[in-house]
C-alpha cells in the first residue's frame, strides 16, 4: 500500500511538473500545496522524481512507470518499500555493482543503452571518460564545503558535534552528504562557504600577485571571486554580471568575510563595454563563461530531458561574443582564466582553439576537471596569457 501510494504521488508530480523549471523551484511549491505530505513523504517524492530524471532519455518509449523502477534499481544500493513491492527479484540485488545492475537492466529490456541516457556523447570533451560519465548520473553528487583558513578546527568540531558525516578531501575542502542541513551547525556562518570540489579546483590555475588588478567578468554569486581573495587578500577587484539581483547577493557574501575592495559593475559582456571599461588593465581575468551547465546536470537531471543540442552552438556564439569583448582588457604577460561547467568540447576546448586563433592569446595549460569520479560537477578550466 505504502508504495503504491508513492507511485500515486509521483505521477501527479509528473503530470504537473512544467518542463520549464527547475524541480528545486518547483518541489517546494507543490509541498506547500499538499500539506498533508509528512516530511517523510516529501523526502521519498524528491527522491523518486530526482531518479526518475537521472535515466534522461533510456528507455524513452516505455511507461514512465516502468521507467521509475528502472532508475529506483539504477539510484540506490539499499532496499526500500517501492523496489521491494515493485521488482522484489530486483530488491534482492540492490548492492550490485553499477555493471551488474546494468546488465540486468540490458536482459530486462534489450532496448536499454546507457548512452541514450545522455544521448550527446559524441560532443563530450575528448578527456572525459565516457563510461564513467553516464554511469555517475545514478548516484547522487556531494554537498561541498570550502573552510576558510583559520577555522578547520571549529569546522571539524561542529560537524562532528552535529553528527554529520565529512571527508576532508584536501585544501580545506569537505564532501558532505547531499541534503545536509547546514543552518545552525556553525557558530558563525563565516567559517564556510558552500561550493562545488571542481570548482574549488580552478583556483590552482588563477596564481595571483599581491596588490594586482583582477577582473571576475561574469562574476555571478562571487565564488571564484572569493577563491581568489583567500589566496590574495589584498587584490583590487572589479566584479561585474548582467543581472543585478545576483550581484546582490554577491555584496552579501564579500561582506560577510570582510571583502570590501572591490567596484561592482552591471555589464552585457556580449554588448562593447568600452564605455564603463575603456580606462581599465588588468593583470588577471576570469571568465567563468555562459553555459549549457551540462557538467552540472548530475545535481539536476531533469535538464536532460529539456536540453536540445542546438543550445550548444547558442552557448559557443555567446562564449565567443563574451571573450572578445573581455579579452582585451588584459595586460601583456597576464593570464585569463577560461571556466565552463560544461563536458561539451564546443564550449571547452573548441573555445580555447578561438581564442588563441581569434585573439592571440597563448595557452599555458587547460584541464577538465572530472568531477564525475569525485561525486562532483564536471568542469572545464584553461589559463591562457597575452603575449608580452
Amino acid at each position: 500500500m505504502k508504495a503504491l501510494n508513492q507511485l500515486k504521488t509521483f505521477q501527479r508530480l509528473l503530470s504537473e511538473y512544467p518542463e520549464d523549471t527547475p524541480l528545486n523551484k518547483f518541489l517546494p511549491g507543490f509541498y506547500r500545496q499538499n500539506k498533508q505530505m509528512g516530511s517523510t513523504d516529501r523526502k521519498v517524492a524528491s527522491r523518486l522524481i530526482y531518479n526518475y530524471f537521472r535515466l534522461g532519455n533510456a528507455l524513452a518509449n516505455h511507461p514512465p512507470e516502468e521507467r521509475l523502477v528502472v532508475a529506483e534499481f539504477l539510484c540506490n544500493t539499499q532496499v526500500n518499500s517501492f523496489i521491494q513491492h515493485f521488482k522484489p527479484e530486483w530488491a534482492l540485488c540492490i548492492d550490485f555493482s553499477a555493471d551488474q545492475k546494468l546488465q540486468m537492466i540490458k536482459t530486462a529490456y534489450p532496448d536499454f543503452k546507457l548512452e541514450d541516457v545522455f544521448p550527446w556523447t559524441d560532443q563530450l570533451s575528448a578527456d572525459i571518460d565516457q563510461q564513467a560519465f553516464l554511469k555517475s548520473f545514478f548516484t547522487q553528487p556531494d554537498l561541498f564545503i570550502r573552510v576558510r583558513r583559520g577555522f578547520e578546527s571549529q569546522v571539524k568540531q561542529a560537524l562532528t558535534k552535529a553528527n554529520v558525516a565529512f571527508k576532508d578531501e584536501g585544501n580545506n575542502c569537505y564532501a558532505l552528504p547531499n541534503g545536509t542541513k547546514l543552518d545552525g551547525i556553525f557558530a558563525d556562518e563565516h567559517w564556510v562557504e558552500v561550493q562545488d570540489y571542481s570548482s574549488q579546483q580552478t583556483a590552482r590555475y588563477f596564481r595571483p600577485e599581491q596588490w594586482d588588478n583582477w577582473w571576475d567578468a561574469c562574476a555571478a554569486s562571487g565564488g571564484k571571486s572569493l577563491l581568489l581573495h583567500e589566496l590574495q587578500p589584498n587584490l583590487k577587484l572589479v566584479v561585474s554580471d548582467v543581472r543585478e539581483s545576483v550581484l546582490t547577493n554577491l555584496d552579501e557574501r564579500f561582506q560577510r568575510v570582510g571583502l570590501r575592495r572591490y567596484q561592482k559593475k552591471l555589464l552585457d559582456l556580449t554588448q562593447n563595454p568600452d564605455p564603463e571599461m575603456h580606462d581599465y588593465a588588468f593583470d588577471g581575468i576570469i571568465l567563468d563563461a555562459p553555459c549549457s551547465g551540462s557538467g552540472t546536470w548530475g545535481r539536476t537531471p531533469e535538464m536532460m530531458s529539456q536540453f536540445a543540442g542546438g543550445k550548444i552552438n547558442f552557448f559557443q556564439r555567446l562564449q565567443q561574443d563574451i571573450v572578445r569583448n573581455v579579452a582585451k582588457y588584459l595586460k601583456p604577460g597576464k593570464p585569463l582564466i577560461y571556466i565552463t561547467c560544461s563536458v561539451f568540447k564546443a564550449e571547452n576546448e573548441a573555445a580555447v582553439e578561438f581564442i588563441t586563433r581569434e585573439l592571440g592569446l597563448q595557452v599555458e595549460e587547460q584541464q577538465v576537471l572530472a568531477g564525475y569520479g569525485n561525486r562532483a560537477d564536471t568542469m572545464f578550466v584553461a589559463r591562457l596569457v597575452k603575449p608580452e
